[in-house]
């Protein structure tokens, strides 16, 4: 098993991909602790994790509560000895989803993506570093895992106060793996999802966790219908994102860091803004022929 002796901290794992990830971490070894703003939900997610024959805890913390946070890490040493993998996952849609003009957007509003997206993922790093250098076997080998997003590598309308926040992230994965941590034998990474993102993003926080990505629900999959450029004969899902996390908190990984990993993205990011058309090929042969190079 991939994650076999290891303990890892979710944060933000009562539902998507921090559930998914819980649930696939427990079943390759490690022993889990599922954090979660909703209690409730977070015990949902070791109750699927039981159910899978796995180890797993729920504490419940609220990401922009630096106590909390603190306490969750604490809770996971003093349960099982030590800290191997953060996956410093939880996080916040813009409001709205992307409907409010930017020019709209209220301080207050911008603060609170920002709190939930950047702070909290600064507040897990930080406290997985600590807890990691005091490892009774040192620190050598710690992983830790964010989730960015494709909002922080291209321009997704209607979120820039979301993908300032990821953007962010990539800046600090980038900074702590080069000159913070690397020294300690500590490695960061992150990954930013494409498709394959829960359908739970955008419903309310008490709203039933369906496990299934906005494709799923979508109903039929018919691959010639996607805007995606891989054809595949399935959705995407919200597990093929789980997966690269899984390999980046494995010692598989072990000489990766400072990376921002596009996952589940299918040749999406990929694309240029320049519409081609179906036909580029031909139209390029045949202005070509003309002698006609301008388009």
């Amino acid at each position: 098993m991939r994650l076999e002796n290891k303990v890892a901290m979710i944060t933000g794992a009562g539902s998507g991909l921090g559930r998914e990830s819980s649930r696939l971490f427990a079943r390759e070894g490690a022993k889990v602790v599922v954090t979660d703003v909703s209690e409730s939900r977070a015990k949902e997610t070791v109750a699927r994790v039981h159910e899978d024959g796995g180890e797993a805890i729920a504490v419940k913390a609220d990401v922009t509560v630096e106590a909390e946070i603190e306490a969750a890490v604490r809770t996971t040493v003093d349960t099982y000895g030590k800290l191997d993998v953060m996956f410093a996952n939880a996080g916040i849609p813009a409001k709205d989803f992307g409907l409010t003009p930017f020019e709209d957007v209220t301080e207050a509003e911008w603060d609170e993506t920002q709190d939930v997206v950047l702070k909290g993922v600064f507040f897990a790093v930080k406290h997985a570093v600590r807890a990691m250098k005091e490892n009774p076997d040192g620190p050598v080998g710690g992983s830790i895992i964010c989730t960015s997003s494709a909002a922080s590598i291209v321009g997704y309308p209607g979120f820039p106060q979301y993908g300032a926040a990821k953007g962010g992230i990539n800046a600090l994965v980038r900074i702590c793996a080069a000159w913070e941590i690397g020294r300690y034998g500590i490695r960061i990474n992150a990954i930013a999802p494409t498709h394959g993102m829960s359908a739970n993003f955008i419903l309310p926080a008490d709203a039933p966790v369906l496990g299934k990505s906005h494709e799923e629900m979508a109903g039929e999959w018919i691959p010639e219908h996607s805007p995606i450029p891989l054809k595949l004969p399935r959705a995407p899902r919200i597990l093929d994102s789980a997966y690269p996390a899984l390999f980046l908190a494995s010692d598989e990984s072990i000489y990766m860091s400072g990376v921002t990993l596009p996952t589940c993205d299918g040749g999406t990011l990929a694309q240029v803004a320049i519409p081609f058309g179906p036909n580029w090929r031909e139209n390029l042969n045949e202005n070509a022929r003309k002698g006609d190079f301008n388009g």
